[in-house]
């Protein structure tokens, strides 16, 4: 180690000059990336802030509510201006929503009946949602077991949507069109609003009835605009996530058409009662404050996601995306040669945390997912996808999963902690 930090910054930094030399060169090759991230979140930060205006948000809008919690006007607006964010008919944003497959599954249970179909065109969704869905008979209470059928269809050779597939999948009994936005734990690109919208004509056209669905978990403000605003019909997301402003302690939401925002509602608390009720318990501030910082949080992150890329491909190993590709959710995937390497960068990230990087993660049975699962998660919310964290299922090809960074400075130190932690003759 030298104490070239020391004599630069006036404070002690343990990597080597070499590092931080490489750490220089990135920065300097990926600032025009940097530079449209930015633009991106002013688009999206000022859309926030017109719709805070526009439902008139005042102080007395964050009072806790208690009990039933009628005439909750703080929740009643909350509604609104996600509704409004989110270019949808209507809201339904809860701190009772314990997570993304939660919010996911409380909307797809809320308008799918037995007998009817859901029908996934983007290929096997996240392992979470795998136990929704379930298998006939289960016993469970998932999808299948209340009757309800379940399609797929694979994406072409070319990762894009094999749209005769699709077409031939889609039957009398579809009712729901699932998409997942974001690339969960595999090697496929996620998709942008624009690919979103392809998707949703081309359904439409087969049948106007059918119900699109978007998980959103990932992608939300990294464009300008948001899949609700190019058809969907209902989308669901996690406030630990991008929407969340790293602030929000727990919670989801879903928005769409106010007919299906409602049947979610009902499939949340009961039938008659639905979104009218819920007690926010003093929530209801960090909800709101969460989603205005969530714009220039998620830029944070990105440019967090771009370093990563930028480093890695100099020091050998694929990327996905590439340092220079656009972005479209939170997710930099970094393949490794071996279990190791794997194993060795999680921990890096992990020894970089503010919180809890004295904890060494080890793989691990993760219940929900079909291998053992190692995470770097040293958060100030548990779970908090937005804010630093790393994972991956422990198989070929080894494939790390970064996501996440409250400040950009963080990841970059994230990402020197985790190239020390592979490489430690580099640091």
């Amino acid at each position: 180690m030298t104490d070239l930090g020391t004599k630069e910054t006036g404070q002690a930094v343990e990597f080597s000059r070499d590092t931080l030399e490489l750490m220089r060169e990135v920065e300097r090759q990926i600032q025009p990336q940097l530079a449209k991230l930015e633009e991106t979140a002013d688009v999206n930060q000022w859309k926030v802030i017109e719709a805070f205006q526009r439902h008139k948000v005042s102080d007395y809008h964050f009072a806790p509510s208690t009990g039933y919690g009628y005439n909750d006007r703080g929740r009643e607006t909350l509604d609104l201006v996600y509704a409004d964010v989110f270019g949808a008919e209507a809201g339904l944003v809860r701190p009772h929503f314990v997570s993304g497959t939660h919010t996911i599954g409380t909307a797809l249970f809320g308008v799918l009946r037995p007998g009817e179909r859901l029908l996934y065109i983007t290929g096997k969704p996240y392992d979470t949602l795998h136990k929704v869905i379930g298998k006939p008979g289960d016993g469970t209470g998932s999808l299948a077991d209340w009757g309800v059928g379940y399609d797929e269809v694979a994406l072409g050779s070319d990762e894009s949507p094999d749209w005769t597939a699709i077409r031939d999948s889609i039957t009398p009994a579809t009712r729901v069109i699932g998409i997942q936005r974001s690339r969960g734990y595999d090697w496929r690109r996620s998709f942008s609003v624009a690919d979103i919208g392809e998707m949703v004509r081309f359904v439409k056209e087969i049948d106007p009835n059918l119900i699109v669905f978007v998980d959103n978990c990932y992608g939300e403000f990294t464009e300008p605009l948001e899949p609700t605003d190019v058809g969907v019909d209902l989308m669901a997301g996690s406030l630990i996530k991008n929407p969340g402003g790293g602030i929000a302690a727990s919670g989801g939401y879903i928005v769409g058409r106010h007919d299906l925002v409602e049947l979610a509602a009902y499939r949340l608390t009961a039938p008659g009662i639905g979104g009218e009720v819920g007690a926010m318990l003093d929530t209801t501030r960090s909800l709101f404050q969460g989603l205005f910082l969530a714009p220039s949080t998620v830029a944070q992150a990105l440019k967090g996601s771009v370093f990563a890329a930028a480093v890695f491909e100099r020091l050998g190993f694929v990327t996905r995306p590439l340092w220079h590709e656009p972005r479209t959710d939170l997710i930099q995937a970094i393949r490794f040669d071996h279990a190791e390497q794997l194993i060795a960068f999680v921990q890096g990230v992990q020894k970089a945390a503010a919180v809890d990087a004295h904890v060494v993660p080890e793989p691990w049975p993760m219940p929900g997912y079909e291998h053992e699962v190692i995470m770097a998660a040293g958060t100030f919310i548990q779970g908090g996808s937005l804010e630093l964290s790393a994972d991956a299922p422990i198989r070929e090809p080894y494939t790390a999963y970064m996501q996440g960074g409250l400040t950009y400075s963080h990841c970059k130190y994230a990402v020197l902690k985790a190239v020390q932690n592979i490489f430690p003759r580099i640091s």
